[in-house]
C-alpha cells in the first residue's frame, strides 16, 4: 500500500507532488522537477531538507528520470537565473559526477538537472586522480552529496588515444592512466581505435576500473559507502541514443 507521506512509496518512483505536500516550500526545480509536466517553470534550488530526505537510490532514480526527459525531448522549463539567485546563500548538491570533457556529454544537460543539483568534475577519459578524489571527499563528507557517479561515454576520444598510445605533451601521462582499461578489456575482434565496438568496450571497462579506484584510493568514500551514506555507481552515456545506462 502506498504511504501518502513517502514520495517513493509507489515502488521506487518519485512523485514530486507527494513530496511537495510535505515540503516547506511551494516550488522545486532541479532533481525534484520530475513528474510534473506542463510548461510551468520551477525556480527554487535544491534545499538541504530535500537532499537529506532522499536515499542514494532515490537520487539515482531521479537522475534516470531526468535522462528519460532529455532523450525524449521533454526537458523541464527552467528559469536558470532564478535558480542562480535561489542558490546564492548555499548549495546542497545530491550527487558528485565525474565525467569526460566531451562537449556532447554535459552531465547537467543529459540528466536534465538545474543549478546546485550536482557537483561535476570533468577530465578527459573521466579518470579519478588524487585531486578529483579530494574533490569527491569534499562533496560527500563535507557537503553531503549521496551519490558518486563515474560517467563515461561512447566514441570517447581519450579512449581512442589510449588505445593508440598517443604521445602529446601532458596528454601522454593522462592517457597512460587509461591504459589499464585497454589491457583489461576482453574482446575477440579488432583491438584498435577504428573499431567502435572495441572503443566502447574499453570505455565501459574504464568506468568500472574508475569505480574500483575510487573505493581503493579513498578510505573516506569507502567508509561512507560501507555505512550506506553514499552509493558509488558508474554510467555509460550513448552519444547516438542519448541514453545514460547506470552501472552498479
Amino acid at each position: 500500500m502506498s504511504d501518502p507521506h513517502n514520495p517513493f512509496s509507489d515502488g521506487g518512483h518519485p512523485d514530486r507532488r507527494a513530496f511537495l505536500k510535505r515540503s516547506t516550500i511551494a516550488t522545486v526545480a532541479g532533481l525534484l522537477g520530475a513528474n510534473l509536466g506542463g510548461n510551468v517553470a520551477y525556480a527554487d534550488a535544491l534545499t538541504r531538507e530535500q537532499r537529506d530526505g532522499m536515499t542514494p537510490d532515490e537520487i539515482i532514480a531521479l537522475m534516470r528520470q531526468g535522462n528519460d526527459r532529455f532523450r525524449t525531448g521533454q526537458r523541464e522549463d527552467r528559469n536558470f537565473l532564478r535558480e542562480q539567485q535561489a542558490s546564492v546563500k548555499g548549495q546542497y548538491p545530491a550527487a558528485m559526477v565525474l565525467s569526460c570533457i566531451d562537449s556532447r556529454a554535459p552531465a547537467e544537460v543529459i540528466m536534465d538537472l538545474g543549478l546546485g543539483d550536482i557537483f561535476n568534475a570533468r577530465v578527459a577519459g573521466n579518470i579519478a586522480n588524487q585531486d578529483i578524489l579530494g574533490s569527491m571527499e569534499f562533496a560527500c563528507q563535507v557537503a553531503g552529496a549521496k551519490v558518486v557517479l563515474a560517467m563515461g561515454h561512447t566514441a570517447c576520444g581519450a579512449i581512442k588515444g589510449a588505445i593508440e598510445q598517443v604521445q602529446l605533451g601532458n596528454l601522454t601521462n593522462l592517457l597512460v592512466k587509461i591504459r589499464p582499461a585497454v589491457e583489461a578489456t576482453s574482446y575477440n575482434g579488432e583491438r584498435s581505435s577504428k573499431n567502435s565496438a572495441f572503443v566502447d568496450a574499453v570505455a565501459r571497462k574504464n568506468v568500472e576500473l574508475t569505480m574500483t579506484n575510487i573505493r581503493q584510493q579513498s578510505s573516506i568514500l569507502q567508509n561512507l559507502e560501507s555505512k550506506g551514506a553514499i552509493k558509488i555507481v558508474g554510467g555509460m552515456y550513448n552519444l547516438d541514443t542519448a541514453l545514460l545506462e547506470f552501472i552498479a
